[in-house]
């Protein structure tokens, strides 16, 4: 049981530890991670103070020319829709970006063929991914100098292949010379209105952020006339764990999942490690008189030390190769709820650190028989019956500590759990089921309007339109707005979806005031804003005043209510809608409730014959919602398995502790029972201590787990609410497994002939 307490407890904290590892090496690979930065833009508005990440184009030279600490600077513009690579007649989908010809320059990515140095100088070059590679040409194939048709947008030659290393936060299978994007969208090179790529600096070694934030922080006022905004800097991997800002400061993200993760891992191993110096202590107080024996036949007490110090390390080392094999089996299991590929090898840093806490583990949990009672004399050692008051109150401590962490892990995943149920049921403000979207692509992308009429005769079809990228998620922002009566210093940043006619009747969005773009009506020169946006602006009656949208004139038809096209996490922000059939490259579909195989089955069909040699790849609107959550998911599940895991460690010492109590009052039990005593009298009165303990342990558990699960829900801008019952319902659950645990010890113990119990040895 010993054994099998520290083995599960040193198990789960090594996964813990492998995953922690992972996240904290994210984009650490890159040779020159401590000189590599990203610039952000932080910008001020009525709504308050917001940070991103896009940039114009033309920041990087400028900032290669103007800041002398600027070593390099690169732009980089993800294309946020998969482009289609046709290659010997098959078509083959992929994501990518545009980058400038010093990419590989500025980032460490593995280059396995061709010269990073020139490979993105051609701009009828493509540099594409080692998985990609394969994809196109196969294993054995060479592949620079191939060619490619990208998009119908002209044909290609593979100029290079990389390698994107598992822990790297950017994933695209080819990268296109950004040259490329100025050719097709050549105003959009100077344009500081244009913002669409991510800006990265290699700063000269030795030189801080603070330094260069000094030095960039009023460039968007000198080069566009914005003194809304200003630029910093940073880290470039410091991003990945610190993404998330709040009124302009950074506010954490993934780190705080690490913390967590670290914590529990630390609190699960704790737990381990008292029950193991507990059982152990509690087993060696019954080793009085074997001590005094060895003592009177003349065994020194350094080898009395010895001998206990060893067995307990011994044990300890037992469990933590228990604890590999078992690290062995299970990670698998743990890869697939986390989403990683950690693998268990050998690594100093990880060996060397379970070798100290297995050490002295066995080293705390041996010192009470070797260092104490070794040291009596043995007249004394016969007297000690190994339940001295300070012994009791350090075990009664321990217990009270573990189920104090039982609790609080039980707290947190059932407020995980029902924050998520929340977020799954709560009204988003438009109805997200039975949609499917797609990217437009060759034929259909050539003739949307009748793709989409045709598409809507299709039986079980209720409506088509088309939207550019997804509904979902920050997509295209801008402050280029201006409205009556706004102050001369007066700006809002606003999200904006391009869209088609009927797709606002196609999500359910529903309309305030005014009413939705017509076919039948001139509506190119009019506009659609959610509640926040005419909040934000302060209009009184909005339908049919004039506002002006990148100096354009446009009129104010209608005002939609308020919805979530964003995460639980952001507040509602303001937003506007407007009329671009042109510039909308994914197709929705809304289906009619029932047999959603049969009709997709036809859409595909009619699909493959408009459109020859693509293939449909369509997705769920609701599925693309759940993947927002994909965090807190995890954390529900793996919150769930870690709290299981510590109430049963703790139990399993609670357990051990029961059987010792038991075994040493076996006398005094057999004593009552001869006194008329019933089993059940016994047995209340063995729960009763326990009982006792995990009551006190409830107590203090409550107003931390109250505190811990107040600090989660706080990075939701919309929460459910902490009810009383779920933190009863945590306590009486802790309660209920270590009643029975004790309860069944207990009940053995009573159940002893008293004959047995008072034969003396």
């Amino acid at each position: 049981m010993n054994l099998l307490g520290l083995s599960a407890g040193l198990a789960c904290t090594l996964m813990i530890y492998l995953w922690v590892n992972d996240e904290l090496s994210v984009d650490k690979f890159h040779e020159k991670d401590n000189q590599l930065y990203q610039v952000m833009t932080r910008a001020v508005s009525s709504e308050g103070t917001s940070v991103g990440t896009e940039n114009p184009p033309v920041l990087a030279e400028l900032l290669k020319s103007e800041i002398p600490e600027v070593q390099n600077a690169v732009s980089e513009g993800l294309i946020p829709i998969e482009y289609p690579f046709l290659v010997d007649g098959n078509v083959h989908k992929a994501f990518g970006a545009y980058v400038d010809a010093e990419y590989f320059e500025v980032f460490s990515y593995p280059v396995l063929a061709g010269n990073s140095k020139h490979f993105l100088n051609d701009k009828s070059g493509v540099v594409v991914s080692e998985n990609f590679a394969e994809r196109l040409f196969g294993t054995d194939a060479k592949v620079l100098g191939n060619t490619v048709s990208i998009d119908g947008k002209g044909e290609y030659q593979v100029s290079g292949v990389f390698a994107i290393p598992d822990n790297s936060s950017r994933t695209f299978d080819f990268l296109i010379p950004m040259a490329t994007a100025f050719d097709h969208y050549p105003n959009l090179k100077n344009d500081w209105s244009s913002r669409w790529v991510n800006t990265f600096i290699l700063v000269q070694e030795g030189t801080d952020a603070q330094t260069i934030d000094e030095k960039i922080a009023g460039m968007v006022q000198k080069h566009a006339g914005m003194d809304h905004e200003s630029l910093f800097v940073r880290k470039f991997s410091d991003g990945y764990l610190y993404g998330k800002y709040e009124n302009g400061k950074q506010a954490g993200g993934r780190i705080g999942y690490v913390k967590l993760f670290a914590l529990i891992a630390a609190f699960i191993l704790v737990i381990a490690c008292i029950n193991f110096m507990n059982l152990s202590t509690a087993k060696a107080s019954q080793r009085l008189k074997e001590i005094h024996v060895k003592k009177a036949i003349g065994a020194e007490r350094g080898t009395l030390i010895g001998q206990y110090i060893s067995e307990s390390i011994f044990m300890a080392f037992m469990a933590l190769v228990v604890a590999a094999i078992m690290v062995r089996l299970l990670l698998p299991q743990f890869n697939a709820l986390t989403g990683k590929e950690l693998s268990l090898t050998f690594d100093p840093a990880i060996a060397g650190g379970f070798l100290l806490i297995t050490l002295l583990t066995g080293l705390l949990a041996g010192s009470y028989p070797a260092f104490y009672l070794s040291g009596l004399a043995p007249q004394r050692s016969l007297k000690l019956k190994g339940n001295s008051i300070h012994e009791a109150w350090i075990r009664k401590g321990l217990i009270i500590f573990q189920f104090v962490m039982s609790v609080i892990l039980s707290v947190a995943v059932l407020v995980v759990y029902r924050q998520i149920e929340w977020i799954q049921h709560k009204q988003l403000g438009y109805d997200k089921e039975n949609i499917l979207y797609f990217p437009a692509e060759g034929e259909v992308a050539g003739h949307l309007d009748t793709f989409i009429e045709k598409v809507e005769d299709i039986p079980g079809v209720k409506s088509a339109s088309s939207m550019f990228m997804t509904f979902l998620g920050n997509i295209n922002g801008t402050n280029d707005v201006s409205w009556p009566g706004m102050g001369a210093d007066e700006r809002v940043d606003m999200e904006y979806r391009r869209v088609n006619y009927g797709l606002i009747e196609l999500m359910g969005i529903p309309l305030l005031g005014g009413r939705s773009y017509d076919r039948t009506r001139p509506d190119s020169a009019s506009i659609i804003f959610n509640e926040a946006a005419v909040k934000a602006m302060g209009l009184e009656d909005p339908v049919g005043q004039k506002v002006r949208l990148w100096g354009e004139e446009r009129e104010i038809i209608g005002v939609v209510k308020d919805f979530h096209f964003q995460s639980f996490h952001e507040k509602v922000k303001p937003l506007f809608l407007f009329l671009n059939p042109e510039r909308t490259n994914y197709v929705a579909i809304k289906l009619r409730p029932g047999n959603h195989s049969e009709v997709i089955a036809s859409i595909q069909e009619f699909y493959k014959a408009f459109n020859p040699g693509f293939s449909l790849d369509y997705r769920f609107l609701d599925q693309e919602y759940q993947e927002q959550y994909v965090a807190e998911q995890r954390v529900a599940v793996l919150s769930k398995y870690f709290a299981v895991l510590a109430i049963i460690i703790s139990c399993l010492g609670l357990f051990g502790l029961a059987v010792f109590s038991g075994e040493r009052r076996k006398k005094e039990i057999g004593v009552r029972k001869v006194l008329g005593a019933s089993s059940g009298t016994i047995v209340r009165l063995m729960t009763g201590e326990f009982v006792q303990l995990i009551v006190m342990a409830i107590a203090i558990a409550i107003p931390l787990a109250w505190w811990v699960s107040r600090q989660w829900l706080d990075g939701f801008a919309y929460r459910t609410s902490l009810d009383w019952w779920i933190f009863v319902l945590a306590g009486l659950l802790v309660m209920s497994i270590a009643i029975l645990t004790v309860g069944t010890q207990a009940f053995r113990a009573a159940s002893v002939n008293p004959v047995n119990s008072l034969r003396d040895e």
